[in-house]
């Protein structure tokens, strides 16, 4: 499977009468893009800013982040199974608008929102203050149930990525990257000296809002399976949940999976990259039971020597990051879990809700209780009156001046568990 990214880079975002790229500035024609996002189902309103990089602004309640695409040569399209057709993707030609994201925000959908701040100390934090930030503030119907609210919220912010996404269908890119893989036999045969090495992602599929989906398939209700590390470059795994912000993978982080970027990286010169895992993250026992065993089960089929384990979220599903790790390591095969920590504010708790010896290879992408001042900003793009009770937020978090005082789990992306953010931890 041979993917390439196209990436165009975007240099600024601005409104305009028309919709194309020139000169590495996006121009946006507002009226036609909220057309284009109108009649979506339970949605009353839509309202387009931008927000750039040093701005005063902040943007709450984010529910998710998407990067704009546009699919021009190779099977299946943008988003397969949501918004382009249930078709493979991972081959072929991709353009990617690199710099710019499309963040959603609106009335609250789960309390486990986030906060994005373009300047400041809450924009050492997060990824997104660094991109170019086309706002898509979309209000739902009154009196509408939660999951009918995410998904409209959810659609919304897809099909505003793949509009944009289309800006750059004729625009020859900055850079083109080449990522392919073998079969499996072929390539766990061609670098006969390199440790074979695997990678699971877990993907976050708690339900009630806590969702990730796979060609557009609810992941709660898939068993285990393997994937190209190109189909999940190309857009085949999308954000559905409203897990923490600072722990969750929106979809700009599932598409840009800098775990896979890194494995990729590394493929024939220390290790031989074999492929992708995908696992879920499921409530009852019996699922957590199911899914790690053929999580290990798959390890050893494939022949890995080793394979690397990242979770999303904490509290229930590190339980199911134990077990893949020590299910995974009675199958003979190494392991390191990638996770952050929730050790308290004074950092003095116990990190996890579940542990095992074999969990001896550690990456901790930081500590979600940490707390922190974000201090006002001149402009609000959502709606502030949330962040007392987002996840990370607590009563009296809003203050009078428009400051906020909350742990860093608010701010979407800070202790991210891929390693898509700034944030890491020694052990001494």
């Amino acid at each position: 499977m041979r993917l390439e990214l196209g990436n165009i880079f975007i240099k600024d975002v601005q409104f305009a009468k028309q919709t194309k790229i020139e000169g590495g500035v996006l121009y946006i024609n507002k009226q036609e893009m909220i057309e284009q996002l109108s009649g979506i189902e339970h949605i009353k309103s839509i309202d387009i800013d931008i927000a750039r990089p040093g701005d005063s602004v902040r943007i709450t309640p984010v529910k998710d982040v998407i990067e704009p695409r546009v699919k021009v040569d190779g099977p299946g399209g943008i988003f397969p199974g949501v918004i382009g057709k249930v078709d493979t993707v991972g081959s072929g030609r991709t353009h990617v608008l690199k710099g710019a994201a499309v963040v959603t925000t609106g009335a609250i959908v789960g309390f486990q929102e986030g906060i994005v701040d373009m300047t400041g100390p809450g924009a050492d934090y997060t990824p997104f203050s660094k991109t170019l930030n086309v706002v898509v503030v979309a209000e739902a119907e009154e009196g509408i149930e939660q999951h009918r609210h995410e998904e409209a919220v959810r659609i919304v912010g897809l099909k505003a990525g793949v509009y944009l996404g289309e800006a750059g269908r004729n625009i020859e890119p900055d850079e083109v990257n080449v990522y392919e893989t073998d079969t499996l036999f072929e390539g766990a045969a061609k670098y006969p000296e390199l440790p074979k090495v695997g990678y699971v992602y877990m993907l976050q599929t708690q339900g009630l809002l806590h969702d990730t989906y796979v060609y557009g398939v609810d992941a709660k209700k898939i068993v285990p399976t393997i994937l190209y590390p190109t189909e999940i470059m190309d857009g085949a795994v999308l954000s559905g949940n409203c897990v923490s912000s600072c722990d969750k993978n929106p979809t700009y982080v599932h598409c840009n999976n800098p775990m896979v970027e890194e494995l990729y990286a590394l493929h024939g010169k220390e290790i031989n990259f074999i492929g992708v895992i995908i696992t879920n993250e499921n409530v009852y026992l019996a699922d957590k039971e199911r899914s790690s065993n053929w999580t290990a089960k798959l390890c050893k089929y494939m022949g890995l020597d080793g394979a690397i384990v990242s979770q999303e979220g904490f509290g229930n599903p590190d339980t199911d990051l134990i077990m893949n790790c020590k299910k995974i390591e009675m199958q003979d095969v190494k392991t390191v879990i990638s996770t952050d920590e929730y050790a308290g504010r004074d950092g003095a708790s116990q990190s996890l809700a579940d542990a095992d010896v074999r969990a001896d290879a550690v990456i901790s992408n930081g500590n979600a209780n940490q707390t922190i001042v974000l201090p006002p900003m001149e402009k609000v793009i959502g709606h502030i009156n949330y962040v007392d009770t987002i996840a990370g937020g607590f009563d009296g978090s809003l203050k009078e001046d428009g400051s906020i005082e909350v742990e860093i789990q608010a701010i979407t992306g800070a202790t991210n568990e891929l390693g898509f953010g700034y944030l890491s931890a020694k052990g001494y």
